[in-house]
């Protein structure tokens, strides 16, 4: 079983930085997929940043040149820099992982959410 801790969210004024942090705890052979996702209030849940095993990383739009994902494999743990906060980024932020192990296969596991606001 995989579980992801995350933490790091807070109230920021825009202009300013946050970095989001998420270990993944629990069996598994090898993380696939690393991402962020988040969903502001009324809206649905989007993809922010993504980062897989073979070095792709991809990031929505709105966060291109702001936001970072970051890795650290010894640590199984991936982060979210953001700089130059907005308020419309304010947003519950999400922790996902695809894990492969060998008794379970490729399996989405999802953190608990962090709140991340921006005031103006």
């Amino acid at each position: 079983q995989v579980h992801l801790v995350e933490s790091g969210g807070g109230l920021v004024q825009a202009g300013e930085s946050l970095r989001l942090s998420c270990e993944v705890l629990g069996r598994f052979f090898k993380i696939n997929i690393w991402a962020w996702y988040r969903q502001a209030p009324g809206k649905q849940r989007v993809m922010v940043a993504r980062s897989t095993s073979t070095g792709t990383t991809n990031y929505e739009d709105s966060v291109k040149g702001r936001f970072t994902i970051s890795r650290d494999i010894a640590k199984n743990t991936v982060y979210l820099q953001m700089n130059s906060l907005k308020p419309e980024d304010t947003a519950d932020y999400y922790c996902y992982v695809n894990a492969y192990d060998f008794s379970t296969g490729s399996q989405d596991y999802w953190g608990q959410g962090t709140q991340v606001t921006v005031s103006s």
